[in-house]
């Protein structure tokens, strides 16, 4: 797992644990990531399957890609679809993949990157394994999450973000046993390079084995941790987690996190994402790659792709 790094983490910024004023917030409920199929065939792992989106607003959807080796010319990405009335969020760990949009927006998208798009009134998009991967495979692994937008925004102009690795926010905890790749928003004081629409913040966190991690959290965010591979507890009352599943706290302004002193994982470290944000609070209809409010506005949005109002695919890329 590749993703953007730092040779000593003690020459990182730390982040203080939190006041002694802070409430620490108690675990909800950890549920299991099934898999399940997307795009042209390829494997995910459904990070959300559990959870309601009453808890996870104003996130609607996290999808695990991998981790996955590939052999020459096997493979598979996303090709050309449509999305309306919402944000489609992708971080790479490992492999290449190439993004392509109907609004000019597109490029190769590198270990520790993320492609940020918003689909707003509605965009055409494909998300394809690159030719370096294509001709020689590899292993390949990332995160599709997909973030609400409020009524006042679901038609808004649809825009595209690359993040290269780079330009992430490194972090450390307090004793220098966590490194925080901070992708968007804010923690700790510290702001992460993602442009949001919505009030959340998103990060890609290294647990070295007996690492403990307390965080203040804002109290108007809710607070998931999505495990990409590893085992620990959550919460001060210790519940166990492990690779594929979703932590998801009740209230409060402070989070706590502890990896254990053996992991079994590949990486023998803790890859978990730390997700949190205001819930929007507004009705969601989803269906397929459209997000609404409704279900009138849901037919509309068929119809308008349809009749080809999200774009056209560019002659040069069909």
């Amino acid at each position: 797992m590749p993703s953007a790094s730092a040779d000593n983490l003690l020459h990182l910024p730390r982040i203080p644990e939190p006041k002694s004023d802070k409430q620490f917030r108690s675990v909800f409920q950890v549920s299991t990531a099934p898999r399940g199929v997307e795009g042209a065939g390829f494997e995910v792992w459904r990070g959300f399957f559990g959870s309601t989106i009453k808890r996870t607003d104003p996130f609607i959807f996290l999808d695990q890609m991998g981790p996955v080796t590939y052999e020459p010319r096997q493979a598979k990405g996303a090709p050309w679809h449509p999305h309306r009335g919402f944000e489609t969020v992708t971080y790479l760990t490992d492999g290449e993949m190439v993004h392509r949009d109907s609004n000019g927006g597109g490029g190769i998208i590198r270990e520790g990157d993320t492609q940020w798009m918003t689909a707003g009134s509605g965009i055409l998009h494909d998300e394809l394994p690159s030719e370096k991967i294509l001709s020689k495979g590899g292993l390949s692994h990332g995160v599709q999450l997909w973030v609400n937008l409020p009524r006042t925004l679901k038609l808004s102009t649809p825009r595209y973000q690359a993040i290269e690795r780079s330009s992430l926010t490194l972090l450390t905890n307090h004793d220098g046993t966590s490194l925080l790749r901070l992708i968007a928003g804010k923690i700790g004081g510290y702001q992460g390079a993602g442009s949001t629409h919505t009030p959340i913040a998103y990060a890609h966190v290294t647990m070295y084995p007996g690492s403990q991690l307390k965080l203040e959290w804002e109290s108007s965010y809710n607070a998931l941790v999505y495990v990409l591979a590893g085992e620990g507890w959550a919460g001060n009352e210790m519940v166990p987690f492990r690779s594929h599943q979703l932590v998801d706290f009740n209230s409060g302004d402070a989070i706590s996190l502890r990896s254990k002193e053996t992991q079994t994982s590949a990486t023998q470290t803790v890859e978990l994402l730390l997700l949190g944000g205001r819930p929007i609070r507004e009705p969601v209809v989803h269906y397929g790659p459209f997000v609404m409010n409704t279900k009138e506005e849901i037919v509309q949005a068929m119809e308008d792709f349809q009749r080809g109002r999200m774009g056209v695919i560019p002659a040069s890329w069909s």
